[in-house]
């Protein structure tokens, strides 16, 4: 088994979204190698439009891959304030690069506090690995 990149600069759900920092109040979400590893090829996503509201542990995208359909779950409070539309015609990205060009979307959140306190709850480097690894 090739070993997963798991980047430490991101925080991780147990549910396998990672989430990056890009400003003072959003983050840009996307699945994680191993998730992608695990769906195999990518061939859909269907992401929510801007200004749609995302809610913690609720499902705001699905990845369809050539195996399954798996839901996307918010992994904090926000609006979505950017969709990555290049996925439309090319959602192999989310396959070939998870963490760069395949990234899902980003959202606003009310305030920085909020946001540092949700990340601060999500996995680090280390802790998705534990849970990956079992």
């Amino acid at each position: 088994m090739t070993e997963t990149n798991v980047p430490s600069a991101l925080r991780y759900t147990a549910e396998h979204e990672w989430v990056e920092q890009t400003g003072p109040t959003t983050v840009r979400i996307g699945i994680t190698d191993f998730a992608q590893d695990a769906l195999g090829d990518v061939v859909f996503v269907q992401l929510p439009a801007t200004d749609d509201q995302v809610e913690k542990g609720e499902s705001f995208a699905e990845v369809e891959s050539t195996k399954s359909v798996s839901d996307i779950y918010g992994p904090l409070d926000g609006t979505v304030s950017g969709v990555n539309d290049a996925l439309e015609s090319s959602p192999e990205t989310v396959n070939s690069d998870p963490y760069g060009a395949g990234w899902l979307v980003e959202i606003t959140v009310a305030d920085e506090a909020t946001l540092g306190t949700a990340l601060a709850e999500m996995l680090d480097a280390d802790g998705y690995r534990a849970v990956i690894e079992g």
